[in-house]
């Protein structure tokens, strides 16, 4: 098979930054392979973008992430570009969560980082070149009183991306996370924060730019991590 256009893989799409994601990597060319437990969720925005398809995943499934990602080395081809946005996780201090809640967050996060990872690496080792961004979150690097459950999900995720890092970068693979230290610009955010105003929320697009910029940066002075906050934001 001819390989007409690079491949970029956006893992959990929502109307947020995964939707962002996938609409930059296309205007830059890229066939787009769209990921989300209900594909019925992603139809519509796949059938809106030139060059997308969407497909049926359960990141914290290994036998749908397998069956997933078979197929987009069939019908796109092998992916250059490994979008993983996928995140969950309910916001309850450490008295409220159940074990469950613990479990649901990690096999998400961590888990399914860990499964679509392997699921593209041996191709960018082949080919000696590749891009694995996480999308982070400010519970990547420490606990809240109601992140319990998520933030040792995404602290999981972090340091799987710097062992990765460790040892993919002289592979040619590079891999990295963005911290998105902010309230993303989604139409549920603006509902419970109507007084808010543009500059408080962060915007998918700018988000996605900024992904952009990581996944095309010159092999010779890569980045591991950056962060993503409004520029109001308090750090």
């Amino acid at each position: 098979m001819m390989k007409k256009k690079p491949v970029a893989v956006v893992a959990g799409v929502g109307p947020g930054n995964g939707a962002a994601l996938a609409r930059r990597f296309a205007d830059g060319g890229y066939a787009v392979a769209l990921l989300a437990r209900d594909i019925a969720k992603i139809t519509d925005l796949a059938s809106q973008i030139e060059g997308a398809v969407a497909y049926a995943c359960d990141v914290s499934d290994a036998s749908s992430v397998t069956a997933a990602f078979d197929s987009i080395a069939q019908e796109l081809g092998a992916v250059d570009v490994l979008l993983f946005n996928a995140g969950s996780g309910v916001f309850k201090s450490v008295e409220e969560i159940s074990p469950g809640d613990f479990e649901a967050a990690w096999r998400v996060n961590a888990y399914g980082s860990l499964l679509c990872s392997q699921a593209v690496i041996p191709a960018m080792k082949e080919q000696r070149s590749g891009v694995i961004l996480f999308t982070g979150a400010t519970a990547s690097l420490r606990g809240g009183k109601t992140t319990a459950a998520f933030a040792p999900a995404k602290a999981a995720q972090h340091s799987l991306a710097e062992s990765m890092a460790r040892s993919l970068w002289p592979a040619g693979i590079h891999v990295g996370l963005i911290i998105v230290d902010g309230i993303v610009d989604l139409p549920s955010t603006r509902k419970a924060m109507p007084d808010k105003a543009d500059d408080f929320f962060v915007d998918p697009a700018a988000f996605a730019e900024t992904a952009w910029f990581f996944a095309h940066q010159d092999r010779r002075a890569w980045s591991f991590e950056l962060e993503a906050r409004p520029f109001g934001e308090s750090w």
